[in-house]
């Protein structure tokens, strides 16, 4: 791979294998407590109890929302690397690999004896994702072990927000990444993580975050009022860096500074699964933006990713439909 010295995108997150089922809105209320939609902290045990209870055959996919956005810059040709702690089991080797066949750097893995992290992924016919997670190795990450080497000549560090649960760990990141020199994108990722990070959200954006990625339900529970979703794009750019509320079937609105933009949605036929949707729009964002796109150019490769990804099980977009994204992407410079 290129020298260290040459990475457009670095993402800082928890490599975690996702395990995807489909499952009836009747399921979710016999067996799993939270709300619809959300994404909860689990032991291994709760995912190995809820899979037993499954009627349906699991999919395995990698995933993990920073490394979801890293793999879909990267296969529309960013030079990218990640910055997250793999287990020591079969599963860890798998994402690996998985990540270094798409074209990505692993020299920045960290590594644990531990199993590799698991999320379940309760898919039900409206397409939404209710998610169960057990991080393993990725939870034993220490702020001690992400240094300036691991950001160092990376062009921009892409952050996810389930970093946030930990909050030193998302502090410290967050301080290396300006130290090495990166511009910063932060990926709210759910709204229980902005509901016990709201404050670190603010402080941090306050300092100066260059991108941020939200979507309905995480932009109101930053801002606790109701708004409009161009008015809370407006109030997030106030911060002075680029706002994405991504607004699912509906598109998106982009603002920065003055400039506000209405990103129309890709129409697709059927919605199979919402899983990683916001990240594939997170990826084409950031290959735009990192590749000198307009913010319009930008949000519409995001929504064109977002839009191929619910058509699939899973984050990840099937190989055979690159080709012509990677067109898409050249079409819209």
């Amino acid at each position: 791979m290129s020298s260290s010295s040459s990475f457009e995108l670095v993402g800082i997150g928890n490599p975690i294998m996702d395990l995807l089922a489909h499952v009836d809105d009747a399921f979710l209320r016999a067996h799993v407590s939270g709300d619809k939609g959300g994404m909860v902290l689990v032991d291994d045990a709760d995912i190995v109890q809820l899979v037993g209870k499954l009627i349906h055959k699991l999919a395995v996919t990698p995933g993990g929302s920073a490394a979801n956005a890293v793999l879909g810059a990267t296969k529309l040709g960013l030079k990218t690397s990640f910055v997250g702690k793999i287990g020591g089991d079969i599963t860890a080797e798998d994402y690996r690999k998985n990540f270094v066949a798409a074209g990505g750097d692993d020299s920045r893995f960290k590594r644990a004896t531990l199993p590799n992290g698991r999320c379940l992924s309760m898919v039900t016919p409206d397409g939404q994702r209710t998610m169960r997670t057990h991080l393993g190795a990725a939870m034993t990450l220490s702020p001690d072990e992400i240094t300036v080497a691991d950001l160092k000549g990376a062009k921009h560090a892409h952050i996810e927000g389930y970093l946030l649960f930990n909050p030193s760990l998302a502090e410290k990141v967050a301080q290396t990444a300006r130290a090495a020199g990166c511009t910063i994108s932060l990926e709210l990722s759910s709204f229980e993580v902005v509901n016990v990070a709201r404050n670190w959200i603010l402080d941090q954006l306050k300092q100066g975050v260059e991108v941020v990625f939200a979507n309905e339900d995480e932009i109101r529970a930053l801002f606790q009022t109701d708004a409009s979703y161009d008015a809370y794009a407006r109030k997030l750019a106030g911060f002075g860096g680029i706002a994405c509320v991504k607004i699912g079937k509906d598109g998106a609105w982009v603002a920065k500074g003055e400039e506000l933009h209405r990103i129309q949605p890709v129409k697709v036929s059927q919605v199979v699964d919402t899983t990683g949707a916001g990240d594939a729009w997170a990826g084409g964002f950031l290959y735009g933006y990192l590749r000198g796109y307009s913010l319009a150019a930008s949000g519409a490769l995001g929504s064109a990713l977002g839009a191929e990804c619910v058509q699939h099980l899973g984050p990840a977009i099937p190989d055979i439909h690159w080709p012509r994204l990677r067109e898409l992407a050249a079409a819209l410079k």
